[in-house]
Formats: C-alpha cells, sequence, structure tokens
C-alpha cells in the first residue's frame, strides 16, 4: 500500500539506516547454540510436573514455572496474546499424553547477551517505520472453522535447586506450537518437553476477548485503541507490574504469538509508541541468532527489559527476548545478573490453517 513504487521502503529511510548502523556483535563463546531460544518470559509458577526435592530433575519447590502461564502479567481482555494461557478465562485440560509422556527438556548455562544501547529520542521514529512497514503487509482473513497457526523457537532461564545448591540454568532451544479458533473457544498446544508429543487442550467455556473474531472489531485509532488497552490492564493486571509495562508486554504478546488483523498490527506499533519509557535498541538477537533492532521497555522494578526485535532491512517482526539489565537491590543468591536472557523466541511460521493440528504443508502434528 505504498503511495508510490518509487518511493524507498521505511527501513531504507535515513533516520532508520542511522540507527541501523550498528555493527552486529557475535554470541560470547561457548555460547552460541544456547542463544537460540524463544519467549515463555517470566514464568513464575510450575515448570515441572517432577517437583520432589533433591532429584537431579527438580527445580527448586519455591520456584517452580508452569510453562503454559507465559506471564505473571495478566494481558489486557481486549490485547492478550492468543497463546497456551491460562489467563483471560482458558482452561488446560490434558490432551495426548497427558503430559505422563513428555521428556524434560535438557538445560544448561545460563542464556547470556550483550545489552544494547537504549535510544528514547529513536523510538518513536522506528516505530513509525515499523509501523508504515506492517501497513505494506498484507495479512489473511480467518473464517470459523480455521485456525490460527504460530510456529516458534523458545527458550527459558530459571533457578534450580539440587542438593540445597541453587544455580541459575537455561532450557535447551526447543520448538512450540498454538493452534487457536477465531473465536477463542477452541485450541491446541503442543511444546516438546512440557506437553507430550501429542500435546494438549485448550478450551474455553466463553468467547476469548483476545481472540481473532473479537481483534477484528477494535478500534483502529491509535488513541481509542491505547485507552482500551489501559483500561484492560486496570482490570487483570497483577498490581506488583507497573501499568505502562503491563500495556507494552501485553500488546508484544499479542504481536508475537497471535496472528492480528493486518488493519490492527500498525496500529499496536504506534500505541506502543506513546507508551512512556519506551524506547529503541541498536541490537538484539533473537532465539535463532538472527541480529535486529529492538523496540523495548525496561521494567524498573525487576531490572527487565522486554525486547521486541525485528530484522533491520524489512522491518519484520523476529521474536521477543526478555533481559536481564540491571541487578535488583536485595535479590537473592538466585537473582539474575545483568546480561542474562530469561526468556527469549523466534517466529518461524504463522499461518491459518483448515483444522486443528493441521500445519501449513497439509500435514497432521502430534
Amino acid at each position: 500500500m505504498n503511495a508510490s513504487p518509487s518511493q524507498p521502503h521505511p527501513a531504507e529511510w535515513p533516520e532508520t539506516q542511522e540507527l541501523l548502523a550498528t555493527e552486529e556483535r557475535g554470541l560470547p563463546a561457548g555460547r552460541h547454540d544456547f542463544h537460540k531460544e524463544h519467549l515463555m518470559a517470566r514464568i513464575h509458577d510450575d515448570l515441572r510436573t517432577d517437583t520432589t526435592p533433591g532429584t537431579p530433575s527438580a527445580p527448586a519447590p519455591a520456584r517452580q514455572r508452569n510453562p503454559f502461564l507465559r506471564r505473571t502479567i495478566l494481558l489486557p481482555a481486549a490485547a492478550c496474546a492468543v497463546t497456551g494461557a491460562a489467563v483471560a478465562g482458558f482452561a488446560l485440560t490434558g490432551g495426548g499424553d497427558g503430559g505422563d509422556g513428555k521428556t524434560p527438556l535438557a538445560t544448561g548455562p545460563a542464556l547470556t547477551t550483550h545489552i544494547g544501547t537504549a535510544d528514547a529520542k529513536g523510538a518513536s521514529q522506528l516505530l513509525n517505520r515499523i509501523s508504515l512497514a506492517a501497513a505494506d503487509t498484507s495479512g489473511p482473513t480467518v473464517r470459523d472453522g480455521q485456525y490460527i497457526y504460530v510456529a516458534s523457537k523458545v527458550a527459558s532461564t530459571f533457578p534450580k535447586t539440587v542438593d540445597d545448591k541453587t544455580t541459575i540454568v537455561s532450557q535447551e532451544l526447543h520448538p512450540r506450537q498454538v493452534w487457536q479458533s477465531p473465536d477463542g473457544k477452541d485450541g491446541w498446544l503442543i511444546e516438546r518437553g512440557e506437553t507430550g508429543d501429542k500435546g494438549i487442550t485448550l478450551a474455553s467455556s466463553v468467547p476469548m476477548s483476545a481472540a481473532y473474531n473479537t481483534l477484528a472489531k477494535l478500534p483502529t485509532d491509535p488513541d481509542g485503541l491505547l485507552k482500551k488497552i489501559y483500561q484492560d490492564v486496570d482490570k487483570n493486571r497483577d498490581k506488583e507490574v507497573p501499568r505502562d509495562q503491563a500495556a507494552f508486554v501485553a500488546i508484544g504478546d499479542l504481536l508475537s504469538e497471535s496472528y492480528p488483523p493486518a488493519e490492527l498490527v500498525p496500529t499496536l506499533y504506534k500505541v506502543a509508541a506513546k507508551i512512556p519509557g519506551v524506547v529503541a535498541v541498536d541490537d538484539a538477537v533473537d532465539a535463532t541468532g538472527r541480529h535486529g533492532v529492538a523496540v523495548a521497555r525496561l521494567n524498573e522494578q525487576d531490572g527487565q527489559r522486554e525486547e521486541w526485535i525485528f530484522d533491520k532491512k524489512t522491518l519484520a517482526l523476529l521474536g521477543e527476548r526478555t533481559v536481564q539489565v540491571k541487578a535488583v537491590p536485595g535479590a537473592g543468591d538466585d537473582a539474575l545478573k545483568p546480561g542474562t536472557i530469561a526468556s527469549t523466541s523466534a517466529i518461524t511460521q504463522r499461518a491459518v490453517v483448515d483444522g486443528i493440528k493441521q500445519t501449513p504443508s497439509g500435514s497432521q502434528a502430534g
């Protein structure tokens, strides 16, 4: 939808090039494989079914996490991600192996990264370019009976306690597949190491307010959408999470593990530009090792920065990650050190398919 084919792509504008002209930095030695990860950010509930203290595979009981609860922040009802989250009315019911047949994921040294330079003044310009690029991209219309399919690569970092000794470890990079009906009532999740090979049902007794059908009815003017997001944040967020951070995280989750209507996506980026504290970051790496620029916001309470990572040339969304950028005063020995990646993701495929557990190639998953 460019006004003229001869006009340069937004990613090629001079202002954008100034931001993108940062030299790509290599990953720390010995950590390349571990820097390929995905977003399951800030999972503060159960991570494993096996929680027997003292066993090699059991994490610290006090810091258990649930891979289906991606965040402690309750996402806004109008903008929460269409994910395997139990927020906004989802009920997780066992499917396939019911979790009994899952193989625990291997863990290794904590994922670390170079902390990119934040530029508060550059955020508005970058988001404007990203919004224009998104407006130049078409998206599918989802019909009743079809499913939104999102595939990604993910990993997260957490404290693990064995024999009273706690260390910070990261999961191996692993695949995640989500299917969601447009009305939000039906879905499926397959995540290796977490759900078993066949996956689990994502069932809801009421329509998801973040479902595709509802998102299609949201306002596409930035001020109206921002007002709606803040209203829902105030109703649903964890009160320990700053209001602006909750709004930023909610938009990021929607962008990364959903498939919003094409006309809504540019508005979401314009809304993000209106949230105080949002910055541009000169260099960030997604779960599969792709370098890009990022739009980010720091949560001053926990010292973690939420980063949305975009391709430097096309400005297409690559993925998300959460990076510990500041030490938290008074934090315990199991706190993440600056430079640690708390969670990370890379979007590998998004599509509309004709059946649950069906992939874009037509094959059946699970």
